[in-house]
């Protein structure tokens, strides 16, 4: 019986472990998506922004606002203009970011 409750103290301890780990892991989108609203040239300066697959694409009014540099340091794999567009590279997060960026803008 005092093994089996051993047993039960060290799973839970794992397990709160475990909670803890996940918690910390987790990005803020909301903080993030704020960033790259600034980054892109302000609300103001953002025509459309859709997400497709791992892309982030927005249309801008102005590119020469844009800080690339920043973007890609907020954790973009790449960035494509075209025009008065980007494609921006995020991954498995570009819809989740899309999603707070509707939010704000």
């Amino acid at each position: 019986m005092e093994t089996f409750m051993q047993y039960i103290i060290i799973a839970f301890a794992l397990l709160i472990i475990c909670l803890i780990v996940l918690k910390l892991s987790k990005r803020d989108f909301k903080i993030e998506a704020n960033k790259l609203i600034s980054y892109l040239g302000g609300k103001d300066n953002i025509v459309s922004a859709e997400a497709n697959m791992s892309r982030f694409k927005v249309i801008l009014k102005d590119v020469s606002l844009v800080n690339k540099d920043a973007i890609e340091k907020l954790g973009a794999k790449g960035i494509v203009e075209i025009d008065n567009q980007l494609k921006i590279i995020f991954g498995k997060d570009a819809h989740q970011l899309k999603r707070y960026i509707d939010d704000i803008i």
